[in-house]
């Protein structure tokens, strides 16, 4: 049984996935049945609401998670709380840019990082923590001691081993159903933070905790995944539609008549290979969602192999094509600026993204960042050329773009200056807080 040790959670909208998730291995552990779990929403309140947390327990962890373009805001919050406390909690990151870069977010401020997952990582760093014994040896972090040390990669977890949410504290959101994925695209950190090889969440698993849901009131299930029809997938490539519909037919059972499934859309997406006549009637045979997110990226053929994209341009018609087909909207991502595009690339990317609005499709729009650990990680900032910023603004009028593409061109550029110097240089930074 823990003793009097507290976790501090930085509870950020954009980050609770993944701490519902580690709150919810700690829940499956008997070790935490006593662990005061403390969620700060604004980074505003982070310091204030820590001060209490100290006076009323000997030891305290607070936890981050964050992506790199929550870097400036990470920044300038561990640096107050280390100029207010001090030493007197123990400060430990995790998530996708802590995990791509380990060193920089230990400069920042923290003193240990948990790389990859860390559902088991987690346990036994606040076990050490909590019993006065050393974390050097816990598979799965990093620290400084006199020079930058890392105790290696842990195996992948078996997801069936961990709820997807924290029921006890209340902690829910959507369902993650497949971990990893293959096709490791040169500028996305998932494959390197969970690796290439696909786990799904068994049926049984997933529709235990549907039903954990239904008690409390909650009848909308929405999945995480990397690619929803993956799912069952022995290789994350090949479809298993007959173990997709097994997972579609218990959920439907397990959420009630009154309850909403969803799927391929938001959080998740589809990949364009992967839309197929069975995979549409399968949403309409079960889901509630009325659209389809589908990641096609570029309209330049050079530009998909070049990401290591592994699908056509002929893909991404042939899905926009049997989901409009289907009565389904589809929304389809694209990122301008990646790395080797050419003007000639864009043109094709805008005249695909023109012929999908046509078709009835939406287009969401990004701008490409450059993400540590990734192949694409030195690469410049994406920018978007006039000729492709006039093309996007057109669409806008008439309703067909949507997305902060503009904004993380500005954010991209702040990454690739960080990527090349290593300095954060949070203090001249913009904030929210």
């Amino acid at each position: 049984m823990i003793h009097d040790t507290a976790l501090v959670l930085y509870y950020d909208k954009p980050n609770r996935y993944g701490f519902n998730v580690l709150v919810g291995a700690l829940e499956a552990d008997e070790y935490f049945d006593d662990l005061k779990v403390y969620l700060v929403e604004h980074g505003g309140e982070l310091a204030s609401k820590l001060g209490g947390v100290i006076e009323r327990h000997e030891k305290v962890i607070v936890g981050f998670s964050f992506f790199t373009t929550q870097l400036w805001d990470v920044c300038k919050l561990i640096k107050k709380l280390r100029r207010k406390y001090a030493d007197r909690v123990l400060y430990v990151a995790g998530g996708p840019h802590p995990t791509g870069d380990p060193e920089g977010t230990l400069r920042m401020g923290f003193d240990v990082v948990v790389r990859g997952e860390g559902e088991e990582t987690l346990a036994e760093l606040l076990k050490r923590f909590d019993c006065d014994e050393s974390y050097a040896d816990v598979k799965g972090v990093a620290y400084f001691d006199g020079e930058y040390r890392f105790t290696g990669w842990r195996p992948p977890v078996n997801l069936d081993r961990y709820p997807p949410f924290a029921a006890k504290h209340g902690m829910f959101g959507p369902i993650e159903i497949t971990r990893g994925c293959p096709f490791a695209c040169y500028f996305c950190q998932t494959p390197r933070m969970f690796g290439s090889r696909v786990r799904h969440r068994s049926v049984e698993q997933v529709c235990r905790y549907v039903e954990v849901m239904r008690r409390r009131g909650l009848t909308d299930v929405r999945f995480t995944s990397p690619n929803a029809f993956s799912y069952g997938s022995p290789d994350g490539k090949r479809l298993n539609v007959a173990r997709l519909e097994e997972l579609l037919e218990g959920v439907r059972e397990a959420v009630g008549p009154k309850g909403r499934l969803f799927i391929g859309s938001f959080p998740s997406e589809v990949r364009p290979e992967h839309v197929t006549e069975e995979t549409v009637e399968l949403v309409l045979k079960y889901a509630s969602n009325d659209n389809l997110v589908i990641g096609a990226q570029s309209g330049s053929q050079r530009v998909l192999d070049a990401c290591h994209r592994g699908h056509s341009v002929e893909d991404v018609y042939n899905a926009v094509k049997l989901t409009l087909k289907a009565g389904l909207k589809a929304n389809v991502d694209f990122i301008f600026g990646l790395p080797g595009e050419t003007e000639e690339d864009a043109e094709q990317t805008i005249k695909v993204m023109k012929e999908l609005a046509e078709m009835g499709a939406r287009i969401h729009a990004h701008t490409f960042m450059p993400l540590p650990q990734t192949p694409f990680a030195k690469a410049p900032a994406g920018r978007v050329s006039g000729k492709l910023r006039k093309a996007i603004n057109s669409l806008i009028c008439k309703g067909k773009v949507y997305g902060a593409w503009e904004r993380q061109e500005k954010i991209a550029e702040m990454i690739e200056r960080y990527m090349r110097t290593g300095d954060v240089g949070c203090e001249g930074a913009p904030s929210r807080y």
